[in-house]
């Protein structure tokens, strides 16, 4: 061992030592999170189901979601740029093997004083390995692998994202028709009064008043009859949009709104940790993120390259590899960063403080994905309530509105009185028809919430990961 080498030792154990020493800058209390015990709203604590689109027993809405996971645009981008963080992952890991490159030359020179001419010929294979003695191409690997890991887990929370927008504005259109065939009937409704109200003004029986009180209320449901079909028409284009056969228009639902009052399992908000496709993103995240904070760290320590080559050069082309003139080297070399005006150590604390702000996003992303599974089960309680409550509301405004106008061909009461009525019985009506889809969208989300998957065997499995 040279004098000069154990004069160096020292400084090379201490740099290997701190280099080292910076492994996870994760804060520990991100990995032992308090957590709540059980749902507020919710003391049920069995396991979240699964396949929990197979409850929709309707094979037009399985085709729809089938069709948009095979044509939708979005879904496409996403599919893209998981397969794009794959081949990333290839090229960091790449590093971490030695490179070899072949390269071959040839060339005619001539000199001007002699007027002769002189042939080059040259074939070099090379070799170069940076030896990852402080782990820095290891991190870099290692964030890759996170990064795909994430990018994997986002794909799943956009895929069961695509197929709860596929089906929330299906049953919105379901919604928009069951609105539609009532404000119809509405103007059916409305041309009979109107009628009636003539036919007794003609008759001496009623006043002005009330025909162009009737004649108003008949344009009003003419109006939203207009509104509510161009709210469809608008709904169904979306749909297509989703499942990518737009502009066909030709898309046609005929579907009931479901009635959903069971209870479904919420399972522990503990595991909706391993479970929710969003949190395992942003966890990933972090980590690639603690990584890239390790790579940071290590590129302020010197690289040592190994390189080699064996080759050759003749001005005959036809004896390169002749063995004659074979020539090799083996080199090795040590570069340090010595002065780069302070962009490594700023490199290292920008990536320091990155890391900080993706812990408080994971954070973040943590308590937003309780906030929502909490709110969803109490909207569906208080949702099934306002349901019931307006069941019964409905069969009394009907009432109301039919003796109404009974009572005002009787000349008990005015033709106001009859107008508040039914449009008490209509406003009953709508609002049922929408809580229910309420109560459907809810249901839904909550399913999205909780992190549980759609799949069945007849829907395109997701892409296998290839994480290390």
């Amino acid at each position: 061992m040279t004098r000069r080498f154990r004069q160096l030792l020292p400084l090379f154990l201490s740099l290997f030592l701190l280099a080292c020493s910076s492994t996870s800058q994760v804060d520990e209390k991100l990995k032992d999170l308090p957590l709540p015990q059980n749902w507020q709203d919710s003391k049920q604590a069995l396991a979240v189901e699964h396949n929990w689109l197979s409850q929709l027993d309707n094979p037009q809405v399985q085709q729809l979601v089938i069709k948009a996971l095979a044509a939708n645009h979005q879904f496409a981008i996403q599919a893209y740029s998981l397969e794009i963080a794959e081949q990333q992952l290839i090229v960091s890991g790449s590093q971490l093997w030695p490179e070899l490159d072949l390269a071959f030359r040839s060339g005619r020179n001539k000199d001007n004083q002699t007027d002769s001419y002189a042939n080059s010929n040259s074939v070099n294979l090379n070799l170069s390995y940076e030896v990852d003695i402080w782990g820095k191409l290891s991190d870099a690997d290692r964030m890759s692998n996170y990064n795909y890991l994430a990018q994997k887990a986002t794909f799943e929370q956009y895929k069961q994202l695509l197929v709860v927008n596929v089906l929330t504005t299906w049953f919105r259109v379901i919604e928009a028709e069951k609105l539609l065939s009532l404000y119809r009937s509405r103007v059916v409704n409305s041309q009979q009064n109107l009628a009636i109200i003539e036919a007794g003004y003609n008759s001496g029986l009623t006043a002005a008043l009330d025909v162009y009180l009737t004649r108003n209320d008949l344009n009003n449901e003419l109006t939203r009859v207009s509104e509510q079909e161009t709210q469809k028409t608008k709904l169904i284009r979306q749909l297509e949009r989703l499942i990518g056969e737009y502009p066909k228009g030709e898309l046609l639902v005929n579907a009931n709104l479901p009635l959903l009052t069971n209870d479904i399992p919420v399972g522990l908000p503990s595991e909706l940790i391993s479970r929710k496709p969003e949190l395992k993103a942003s966890w990933y995240q972090l980590l690639s993120q603690d990584s890239g904070l390790a790579y940071a760290h290590k590129q302020r320590f010197p690289s040592i390259v190994l390189s080699g080559s064996v080759g050759d050069s003749t001005a005959d082309i036809g004896d390169l590899l002749s063995g004659s003139s074979l020539a090799w080297s083996l080199l090795g070399s040590i570069s340090a960063p010595i002065f780069n005006a302070g962009r490594l150590k700023a490199n290292e604390e920008k990536a320091r403080i990155e890391l900080k702000q993706g812990e408080q996003l994971y954070l973040d992303t943590l308590y937003n994905a309780f906030s929502d599974v909490e709110n969803a089960i109490t909207t569906e309680k208080n949702l099934k309530n306002s349901y019931y409550t307006m069941l019964a509301a409905q069969e009394n405004a009907k009432i109301a509105a039919t003796l109404s106008f009974e009572q005002y061909q009787s000349g008990l009461v005015t033709y106001t009185t009859v107008l508040d009525a039914q449009n008490r019985s209509f406003d009953a009506q709508t609002t049922l028809i929408k809580i229910k889809n309420q109560l459907i969208a809810n249901r839904i989300n909550l399913h999205l919430s909780l992190g549980g998957d759609f799949t069945t065997p007849s829907l395109a499995p997701s892409p296998k990961p290839k994480a290390k």
